[in-house]
């Protein structure tokens, strides 16, 4: 319903989509697109619990806090795993929002979820979002964020599909007439990736890293297909039977082999949800392709080897990684004709 003083503060508030991920959380503006791109990871005081850093600061942190101290990921293999210090998080980021702004007013806020969250978890959320001074309060699904973001036209009736691969899920989503018709959700996505290659240095070389050693590693030189030209780098961490500092070189192939399992169960993901795919649906697909959205899909070479194991054109969509924050921004600046996307959770948040 028409409201005139939402239309008032409409004219001056800065409304926002938010990917709240696993790995990142991405903000973005309406009119000025993506502002805010940091980690999902908040460090705490163990005995007050008291708040000292989120984001990229909390982040440099991780494996280097004293013993007073630890870096948390409030969301954990696509679900929130802490309550609290995820809605300190998204107050931190919301407000980060409105200090740049001249004349704040309350926001209209789309919050991108994991499609594994429970309802209990979707209201904390738009619950969250109020607290931290929203005036009206959305969630949707990230596949379908992700796919409005990457620009497929989830409001036809004619089939889109979209792999968005974050940091603790991957999502496989089948979309027509505005709706979900096939789904996949699995935990293992870009951490899994990196605990693969921090196994395969241990059992390789009998040397330790870190989970930072081994994302720069999966960056560089990572890949899901054999690359023109292969790559090498030096990787550095503790050797587990002298316990002293060590380097090792370590080839692009080598790390194609530790990334191999999560690659195959993604594709088996895949594979499953095509297998349950309408046949007119399939047949859009052949025709449009896949698109690739998430940190994930800037694996080099995955999308030439879903393409070759699909037989249908598996691409990645433009800037991947902010798919979820523009799609959710999309549905804010679009509400009117695609309100059907949002979760109808966000009902307990929204004003009537």
């Amino acid at each position: 319903m028409f409201s005139p003083l939402n239309w008032f503060l409409g004219l001056f508030s800065r409304d926002i989509g938010i990917d709240l991920g696993t790995a990142n959380t991405l903000v973005s503006v309406r009119g000025q697109g993506i502002v805010i791109n940091e980690p999902s990871v908040v460090a705490i005081e163990k005995k007050s619990k008291r708040v000292l850093a989120i984001g990229s600061e909390a982040k440099a942190m991780v494996g280097r806090t004293p013993a007073s101290i630890i870096a948390i990921r409030p969301l954990r293999d696509g679900v929130i795993s802490d309550f609290e210090v995820t809605e300190r998080m998204l107050d931190h980021f919301i407000k980060k929002v409105h200090d740049r702004s001249i004349m704040p007013a309350k926001p209209r806020v789309v919050v991108g979820i994991p499609s594994g969250c429970t309802e209990v978890e979707k209201r904390a959320v738009i619950e969250a979002a109020m607290n931290a001074g929203a005036r009206e309060a959305h969630v949707v699904e990230e596949p379908m964020a992700a796919a409005i973001g990457a620009g497929l036209p989830v409001t036809e009736s004619m089939g889109s599909m979209i792999v968005d691969i974050g940091g603790g899920t991957t999502e496989v989503a089948v979309i027509a007439l505005g709706d979900i018709v096939v789904k996949r959700s699995i935990r293992v996505a870009g951490d899994e990736m990196d605990e693969e290659i921090i196994q395969y240095v241990r059992q390789k070389y009998n040397l330790l890293i870190g989970e930072r050693m081994a994302e720069t590693a999966k960056i560089t030189i990572g890949s899901a297909y054999p690359l023109e030209q292969e790559k090498t780098m030096v990787i550095r961490g503790r050797n587990l039977i002298t316990g002293l500092p060590q380097a090792v070189e370590i080839s692009s192939v080598e790390i194609r082999e530790a990334l191999s399992g999560p690659v195959s169960i993604i594709m088996d993901a895949l594979r499953s949800a095509l297998d349950e795919t309408p046949p007119e649906l399939v047949a859009d697909l052949m025709e449009n392709g896949i698109a690739l959205a998430g940190g994930g899909a800037l694996l080099q070479g995955l999308a030439q080897r879903l393409t070759d194991e699909t037989k249908i054109n598996v691409y990645v969509a433009e800037d991947p990684m902010s798919c979820v924050a523009r799609g959710a921004g999309k549905i804010l600046e679009e509400l009117d004709t695609l309100h059907k996307v949002l979760s109808p959770a966000q009902r307990a948040g929204s004003p009537r």
